[in-house]
């Protein structure tokens, strides 16, 4: 098999299995990965979150403690003061990319390698920003706002934009990696992982959420 021929089978998303309604729903291995995150993260939350106290915490309790208010207060300096109320949503979406990045580590594809998961994201995220400039600016000034050829115009880059630059730096990393694991598969590879499996997975996590949060601000403002 050439280099060519393995990169297009390891980038391919196969169907798992189809649910027989509707014509057939077909799940694929991106969803079913995704679910192995909720199902982990939800189980981790679960088992970290119990016999919480007031006083004489736990170390437990003050790691998690510790790393919520990190995650969530990182969030909310992106918002500002009055986008504070969206921190929530953007601390989950961080966390689920970073976590869905991070996965191939464990020899599951990563489902951000999947566009359509990546397109998903970004229209959630364009979908929010358009209700938060609802809710702060009124149908009326919201929609002389969005009526403007440049703001239409946005309407379509932003959501194209975020999925591009998420799917697009995964997928070259995953790409170059998989190129070093065939030219010199000693060594190398593994210094880079360090690289491009973990420091650049976090940090396009981060820059999805950077760049979401500066549009809920220009939305709020």
């Amino acid at each position: 098999m050439s280099v060519g021929e393995y990169l297009l089978k390891e980038l391919e998303c196969e169907t798992v299995f189809t649910i027989p309604i509707f014509g057939g729903i077909e799940v694929s291995e991106a969803t079913v990965v995704t679910w192995i995150i909720m199902a982990v993260l939800i189980l981790f939350a679960f088992i970290m979150t119990r016999g919480l106290k007031v006083h004489n915490i736990s170390k437990r309790q003050a790691a998690v403690e510790l790393a919520v208010t990190k995650l969530t207060g990182l969030c909310e300096n992106m918002l500002g003061e009055e986008g504070k109320r969206y921190a929530p949503y953007l601390t989950t979406v961080l966390i689920y990319i970073g976590v869905a990045n991070l996965i191939g580590i464990f020899g599951m594809k990563a489902p951000t390698k999947d566009i359509r998961v990546t397109i998903a994201l970004a229209l959630m995220s364009i979908v929010l920003v358009q209700v938060v400039g609802i809710v702060h600016k009124g149908v009326g000034k919201w929609a002389l706002k969005t009526i403007s050829p440049i703001n239409l115009l946005d309407l379509v880059t932003r959501p194209l934009s975020l999925c591009m630059r998420l799917f697009g730096n995964v997928l070259g990393a995953f790409v170059i990696m998989e190129l070093l694991k065939k030219v010199c598969p000693i060594i190398l590879p593994g210094v880079l992982s360090m690289y491009f499996d973990l420091f650049d997975g976090l940090l396009q996590a981060y820059v999805f959420v950077f760049l979401t949060s500066i549009y809920i601000k220009e939305a709020i403002e």
